[in-house]
């Protein structure tokens, strides 16, 4: 014990009298945190619109005023004719063309329906996609405003009408703060932890003091240990600010207990903090540490289920996020913040993640054993 107490020593004076290093651990990760869910927005607005009326009546102005009252779309170009709103599309100063038809009104009133022209520009599909949407969902809404105008009191409607009404669970306000917010919190500490974990080992084999360390009695159990705890305090207090961040900026107050939080962040951490030691027993210097630490974190990110869901993959890229253990930290996350989850609600993530932590940081033991 009095060995590792030395040990712990050294590596959290090696860690303060680094400022660069201290910077990463602390002022990055507050930075980010500040910065990325403002901008990481899911809602798509100003949706750039281009109008061709070739109706000029009462109603198309009407379904002009409508869609641009929504607050999503901002008209750029109307006119009488669809090339001259394709032209827009194909100078990039329009996203959507609305073509609406001469004889929409009059259809409209006669016949009871009219056909609109949609034309989206798809080099963007997110925001093609979702203006679409967007736009469809206003039509209807105008749709079912003219049927009412059209209603004769007291004499009652002849056709049928559904009427829905909706609740969004957990998130009534669907604020998507809520839900980015925990998932870049465990994407920081993702980073935190793996990243200067094997750039950390790495920098004692460039300077050759792990050969030093190699012909010490120091036990090797001792030496991880000695490498992996500072940065697992150093990464439950990035999770601590990150908690206070997200209350204080964003008023995110996790339904359930921050020590479900905690418990599985320090298993998580254990996890995380072994893949950056098995990542260092195959880099011989920093860059390649960094390298691989980069590669494996585009991986956690794209398939992660921060920004995009997990149900939606295709079913390869499902069993992969299966072996990604920012997956499982996300969904606890979540859980935990928006639905008020306890221990019992996670525990099969807590199973997995132990296995991740006993696999990854014996993989990496074994390794360096045999490496060094």
């Amino acid at each position: 014990m009095r060995t590792l107490r030395f040990l712990l020593q050294k590596e959290f004076r090696q860690i303060f009298r680094d400022p660069a290093i201290l910077r990463i651990i602390f002022i990055m990760p507050v930075i980010q945190l500040m910065i990325l869910p403002w901008a990481a927005d899911y809602e798509i607005k100003n949706v750039k619109l281009s109008v061709t009326d070739l109706d000029h009546s009462s109603y198309s102005r009407q379904l002009i005023s409508k869609i641009i009252a929504s607050g999503y779309f901002q008209l750029t170009h109307y006119s009488g004719s669809f090339e001259e709103s394709f032209e827009e599309i194909e100078k990039d100063n329009a996203d959507i063309v609305l073509e609406i038809p001469a004889s929409f009104e009059k259809q409209l009133v006669k016949e009871s329906e009219a056909k609109l022209f949609i034309a989206s520009n798809a080099i963007n599909g997110v925001k093609g996609s979702l203006g679409n949407a967007y736009l469809r969902s206003i039509l209807q809404d105008f749709n079912r405003e003219v049927r009412l105008e059209w209603i004769q009191m007291p004499r009652p409607s002849t056709q049928t009408q559904i009427e829905v009404t909706s609740s969004n669970w957990f998130n009534p306000l669907m604020n998507y703060k809520f839900f980015m917010v925990p998932g870049i919190l465990v994407l920081l500490l993702t980073m935190v932890g793996a990243n200067l974990t094997a750039i950390n080992i790495v920098k004692e084999k460039e300077i050759g003091t792990i050969e030093q360390m190699n012909v010490t009695p120091v036990k090797k159990v001792h030496f991880i240990l000695g490498k992996l705890i500072p940065f697992w305090i150093l990464g439950m207090i990035v999770l601590t600010l990150g908690l206070l961040i997200s209350r204080l900026l964003y008023g995110i107050i996790p339904l359930g207990g921050f020590f479900t939080i905690y418990v599985f962040a320090a298993i998580y951490l254990l996890a995380v903090l072994g893949l950056g030691l098995l990542i260092s027993t195959y880099s011989s210097t920093q860059q390649q540490a960094m390298l691989i630490s980069f590669f494996l974190m585009m991986i956690f990110v794209l398939l992660g289920g921060l920004y995009t869901s997990i149900d939606s993959m295709p079913e390869w890229a499902q069993w992969i996020t299966r072996f990604n253990p920012v997956s499982y930290f996300i969904d606890v996350m979540r859980m935990v913040v928006l639905k008020g989850s306890g221990l019992s609600d996670i525990k099969n993530h807590l199973l997995i993640m132990t296995g991740f932590a006993v696999v990854l940081n014996s993989w990496a033991i074994f390794n360096y054993r045999k490496r060094n």
